[in-house]
């Protein structure tokens, strides 16, 4: 094959976008609209190129075979945009550390339940995971200052304190973005949101690094999981899902709400984007609003 044909971009009918669309909404619920299309268009291009494939029908086959598994992988990792950094949307996440865990937190001790679960659902590269495991410990240590129980601390201090136990379920569908997640370790350009005191206390130094502290780490653990699917993480307290319902259409968004109302613990919150909204999706969560920040809970029915 020549290197002409394949710097050449491949033509592209309608049809055979409209066979790729389906088989992309089937496989994990993203739907490209009028709108979206183009950048459908333009990274299936990249994937022919990437496999040195000349016609549409060859990488269409490639993509429905068993040996094409790896490859329909690597074409949804390409469609979606994994744009994430850590602390982002603070006033979402003042709302889920001050309002929202404090709540829960209080909810639980007073039933004896010293168990808390929060799931970022498209979780990216780790930083959603790895942010919240920090707010979780820092509110933590301030809830347990005013609410001290009569148990021995352990020495050194736990970034948990008994006999509270805290797991973040972190899971995408990019096995790319799974292994700089379970790695750890960012630049100083991705670390620029994290102030000072925060980066003594969770991560070490690695050269011109930054590795997040095993003890942070063990708090986290990523799966890989496709929405589509029907087997997702249950009994969770929390979970965030933000900016991923943007690849949905309709109907596919709200079988997603209503697969999330059953992950959730009863009384549990759902955080969506900052964009997005439960709003004519669904009538079993309560819209939380507070200082610019939004977030469902889920609603308790009788009977």
């Amino acid at each position: 094959m020549s290197t002409t044909t394949l710097l050449t971009p491949i033509p592209l009918t309608d049809a055979e976008l409209k066979l790729l669309q389906t088989l992309v909404y089937q496989e994990c619920g993203m739907f490209f609209d009028e709108r979206r299309i183009h950048f459908l268009r333009d990274r299936v291009q990249r994937r022919l190129k990437a496999c040195q494939i000349d016609s549409f029908y060859g990488y269409y086959r490639l993509l429905t075979s068993r040996e094409g598994k790896s490859e329909l992988i690597a074409l949804l990792e390409n469609l979606t945009v994994n744009e994430t950094s850590f602390f982002r949307a603070k006033p979402q996440l003042e709302l889920f550390q001050k309002t929202i865990l404090e709540e829960i937190l209080q909810r639980k001790q007073a039933r004896r339940d010293w168990s808390l679960r929060v799931w970022s659902a498209g979780c990216s590269t780790g930083q959603e995971p790895y942010s919240l495991a920090m707010l979780i410990c820092d509110a933590l240590a301030y809830y347990y200052l005013r609410n001290p129980l009569p148990i021995e601390m352990p020495s050194p201090k736990p970034m948990v304190p008994p006999p509270w136990k805290v797991e973040v379920l972190a899971s995408d569908m990019s096995y790319s973005g799974l292994v700089t997640a379970q790695q750890g370790l960012y630049n100083e350009a991705h670390m620029e949101p994290v102030d000072y005191t925060c980066r003594l206390r969770y991560f070490d130094r690695l050269a011109e690094k930054y590795v997040v502290k095993p003890a942070l780490k063990s708090l986290v653990q990523f799966d890989f999981h496709n929405l589509k699917a029907d087997f997702l993480p249950r009994r969770n307290d929390i979970i965030f899902c933000r900016n991923v319902m943007i690849y949905f259409d309709e109907p596919e968004q709200k079988r997603l709400i209503e697969k999330f109302y059953h992950c959730l613990n009863p009384e549990g919150y759902l955080f969506v984007g900052h964009a997005e909204s439960l709003f004519g999706l669904s009538n079993k969560f309560r819209m939380v609003h507070l200082n610019n920040a939004t977030t469902y809970q889920r609603i308790e029915v009788a009977g």
